[in-house]
């Protein structure tokens, strides 16, 4: 039972208004967490002692190494490098570029962890290419800005540090191994889609480079893949913890951008710094502001209310997750990544749990939902991203996106009803 209605009307109210308003979302939660906590007489040093404390867990040193890794990498001409060796694997298909975009997408989203810098370095790249082999603008978008939606599941996801944090310390190693099968089955299930539009439009193959040249490629993006091999092996083989290992992928990506590849002068590293410091702050003030607003949600009794309720809809674990992935669905629509990860675990978990769901396995099913948000308006991050590169509207690109909801969404219900397939990777390897 709710403690106090009014005060989860002034909460939510007064955040819906807000954001209304056109207010950043950090500071839509952060005001709405101090209205409430006027009205309930809180100590409003209580709210920044929660800010503080949201912040200040150990696993969320990795998140800025991971960024600043990523950022080094995506200022480089890594981006083009994972496309050429993408064509060598499935460039000889039929619409081989839309494949390439896929596999590009999967490989980059191993060194990123991040969907929006995915759209952003290979859409340059890819929407162009594609569009002077015939794709339509709008699908060259749709399909890079849906397989970006792999980086938030395949290692190494900062998103997936943020749970590991809200969720009371769920093994960082294990939610890494959990996403990585669901993400290569995303990005498999949109080059189905590719093949047969490639099919039916007659898209073109790829040409062979040659296997002189092949080697080359094959050199030069094994190298850059580098960076996910490196986080994994040493989380898994226990040489690292988290962000050792993200610390390790920052030197390792700082010595092949500007020393063995060269793509850009040293100088470029203060902007490089810049552009990090801006995301990590923008991250870390939303987790901030979102957990000062989960704990007076949560001091209010609403996870166990919203527990309560979906428990009396249904004792069945299959109607209870599927009202689970349309709540998520509809948080990713209108709510940033990393606060919706923080205010949704605390509420959905325990619902989880006694469902028989494991942490892990519910991560995977968490990410997955909110990374469709990033491609869904009114606040699609990735999308707006791909608009942007693209040069194109998002009325003219969603007819070609819906195309691409329909694999997205069915992989979500494969991975929420069958959790052998998340759940197989960390059971083998970290027994």
């Amino acid at each position: 039972m709710i403690q106090d209605p009014i005060a989860i009307v002034i909460l939510l109210g007064s955040f819906v208004v807000l954001i209304l308003m056109r207010t950043p979302i950090a500071f839509a939660l952060g005001f709405s967490s101090i209205f409430t906590a006027l009205y309930g007489d809180i100590d409003l040093m209580i709210i920044a002692q929660r800010m503080v404390n949201g912040m200040e867990s150990i696993p969320l040193i990795a998140i800025p190494f991971f960024i600043l890794a990523g950022q080094i990498m995506s200022e480089g001409q890594i981006a083009e490098r994972l496309v050429n060796l993408a064509s060598l694997f499935v460039g000889q298909i039929r619409g081989g570029l839309a494949m390439i975009n896929c596999v590009d997408s999967m490989f980059f989203g191993g060194i990123s962890g991040s969907a929006v810098a995915d759209v952003s370095s290979l859409g340059s790249v890819m929407i162009p290419a594609m569009e002077k082999k015939g794709y339509t603008r709008q699908f060259a978008i749709a399909l890079t800005v849906t397989t970006a939606v792999q980086a938030v599941l395949i290692p190494p996801s900062h998103n997936m540090i943020i749970y590991s944090m809200a969720s009371g310390g769920t093994s960082i190693g294990r939610l890494f191994l959990a996403g990585a099968l669901p993400g290569i089955l995303l990005g498999l299930s949109l080059m189905v889609t590719s093949y047969i539009l490639a099919v039916k439009y007659d898209f073109p193959r790829e040409k062979w480079p040659g296997w002189k040249k092949a080697v080359t490629i094959f050199f030069e993006g094994f190298l850059s893949l580098g960076v996910a091999i490196l986080i994994m092996g040493g989380i898994i083989s226990g040489i690292f913890t988290a962000s050792e290992s993200a610390a390790v992928a920052v030197i390792y990506a700082f010595f092949l951008t500007f020393f063995l590849y060269r793509d850009i002068p040293l100088i470029r590293f203060g902007k490089i710094l810049k552009d990090s410091v801006n995301t990590v702050s923008m991250v870390f003030l939303l987790i901030a502001t979102s957990t000062a607003f989960a704990w007076i949600m949560t001091s209010q009794q609403v996870p166990q209310a919203i527990a309560g309720w979906l428990l009396s809809l249904s004792t069945n674990k299959y109607a209870i997750l599927t009202l689970v992935n349309i709540f998520l669905l509809f948080v990713g629509m209108v709510m940033d990544m990393a606060p919706a990860i923080v205010i949704c675990t605390p509420i959905l978990l325990p619902v989880m749990k006694s469902i028989g769901i494991d942490p892990v396995h519910f991560g995977v099913i968490l990410m997955f939902n909110l990374g469709i948000g990033l491609c869904t308006p009114p606040v699609g991050n990735a999308l707006f991203v791909g608009c942007a590169v693209g040069k194109s509207t998002i009325e003219e690109v969603m007819p070609s996106l819906l195309i691409c909801y329909v694999p997205m969404v069915v992989i979500l219900f494969i991975i929420t009803f069958f959790p052998e397939i998340a759940m197989l990777l960390p059971y083998w390897i970290m027994k």
